[in-house]
């Protein structure tokens, strides 16, 4: 079951002062000011692969969601080993791992003050181990940023239900993991509101659990199907909208777990005209479930099937939040892990043999001269080429001595300074013309294509519609190693 089935009840009175019509919402004027990514956003997407673990009694239970009256007992790793995830991760060429310090059931993977429901009362380390401090310990080592998850919802805990009691409870449990482990990264929420073992459920307070980060991690990034930093891409399928602005109305989904018709489209696509700069997260796992299940290990995604992935979700704007669940005995499988291996190995294939564009002569309909168009083919993130100041058009293009074989597109936007490309077209120069191969819509930090392969000499970039000055980053074709197709 989506953990997200669990909601917010939402009475008819916001949804009315909340939502605006689709009509209102096409109806809006482009803002004088486009919005632009914090420093933190702008390193965070750049990051591009993140990883999620799943680990708790849920993995001894054989459960993906617990009870929460599971006996602390039965977490019982053999061989738990943090640093063979973080190595693992770091082999797969992900910056970064976000652990669920606390899942539904209420146990915590640390020593906490606030309940007994908690590894001190388990048989791992004879009650004196902290999975939490291991994890971010081998992070570190490994040079990988960390994030908690820790989950509102608390099937074990009395409190739960009580409102103020059980803020109180929830905000200390986040204040341990916040002060106790250094620096966080990212701070993972969701809205999964389902009823405690009183058979209440909670009003959660995200305003003060929110200030609480800002205090304690003001470098942290949060995410939420809400924000404030980065949202939900909508599904739990790691697929993000063909379309996808990080640009959002915030009055379109106010709150996590928040959930009307509209908020799929809302997530998936970002909103061109939106306030608030939140880039979207695309969760999912590499086995069918979230928590290791030995019926799955032969169901581990294949490198081809975690590739397109990348391209559906890194390649539409979007990071890629990949689960991988520890076993029982606490490490990653060896299945999972060959599969992290491959994934790297054929991005390697892919874009380690060079931009195919590199040497190219390169020309464009306009230039500032401290960003000009042979900006888009160095390696540096912050140079750019831009069109004029008042372009809403603009192309570009390339000229090899030789003719090129290529079947893989990389564009990327100077999103540092905003996102605002909304259509583009790519063309070869084949028979006396110019030839379309390639169009799509928006671009942000990243938009990957694939296509079946194309020989040319001159190809052309347009941008057929910008909200705002065109301003690009990067333009590569390549050559790849797999037949495999993005959905």
């Amino acid at each position: 079951m989506d953990r997200r089935r669990f909601l917010l009840a939402t009475s008819a009175s916001a949804l009315a002062a909340t939502a605006p019509t689709l009509a209102a919402a096409g109806a809006a004027a482009t803002p004088v000011a486009r919005p632009r990514p914090t420093p933190q956003q702008l390193a965070w997407q750049r990051d591009e692969l993140s990883m999620f673990v799943h680990f708790t009694v849920n993995t001894f239970t054989d459960r993906e969601w617990g009870e929460g009256d599971e006996d602390p007992w039965v977490f019982a790793p053999t061989d738990l080993d943090a640093g063979q995830w973080a190595r693992a991760a770091k082999a797969g060429g992900f910056r970064s791992l976000i652990l669920t310090a606390k899942h539904h059931d209420g146990f915590c993977l640390w020593p906490t003050a606030t309940t007994e429901h908690c590894v001190r009362r388990s048989p791992w380390r004879e009650g004196r181990g902290d999975v939490v401090r291991e994890f971010a310990d081998a992070c570190r080592a490994e040079g990988l940023a960390i994030g908690f998850y820790l989950s509102p919802w608390d099937r074990h805990e009395p409190r739960y239900g009580s409102g103020r009691d059980y803020d109180d409870f929830y905000i200390a449990q986040l204040t341990e993991l916040l002060t106790g482990y250094g620096p966080v990264h990212e701070v993972w929420f969701d809205g999964a509101n389902g009823e405690g073992p009183n058979g209440k459920r909670q009003a959660y307070d995200w305003p003060r659990i929110h200030r609480t980060v800002r205090e304690l991690q003001p470098q942290a990034i949060v995410f939420s199907d809400a924000g404030p930093d980065v949202r939900w891409i909508g599904n739990e399928r790691g697929i993000a909208g063909h379309t996808c602005w990080s640009t959002v109305d915030p009055a379109r989904v106010p709150q996590a777990g928040f959930d009307r018709p509209w908020v799929g489209d809302a997530l998936q696509q970002g909103d061109p005209y939106g306030s608030a700069w939140r880039p979207g997260e695309s969760d999912v796992s590499i086995r069918p479930g979230w928590f290791w299940h030995e019926a799955e290990d032969a169901k581990v995604r294949t490198p081809e099937q975690l590739l397109a992935l990348y391209f559906a979700s890194v390649g539409r704007n979007s990071k890629l939040l990949l689960n991988v669940p520890p076993t029982r005995a606490g490490r990653f499988h060896e299945a999972d892990v060959a599969a992290l291996a491959g994934f790297a190995r054929l991005r390697e294939a892919t874009f380690g043999a060079g931009n195919r564009l590199a040497g190219a002569r390169v020309r464009a309909s306009g230039n500032v001269r401290r960003h000009a168009p042979e900006r888009v083919l160095e390696a540096d993130p912050d140079t750019f080429w831009s069109a004029p100041a008042d372009a809403r058009t603009a192309w570009i293009e390339f000229e090899s001595a030789e003719e090129m074989e290529f079947d893989t597109l990389c564009l990327q936007e100077a999103i540092a300074c905003g996102q605002h490309i909304a259509n583009y077209r790519l063309e070869r120069w084949l028979q006396g013309r110019w030839q379309p191969f390639a169009w799509g819509t928006t671009i942000g930090h990243k938009r990957l294509e694939r296509f079946d392969p194309l020989r040319a000499r001159r190809v052309r970039l347009t941008i057929e519609h910008a909200y705002d000055t065109p301003r690009l980053s990067a333009v590569g074709l390549y050559r790849s190693a797999t037949a495999g197709r993005a959905e």
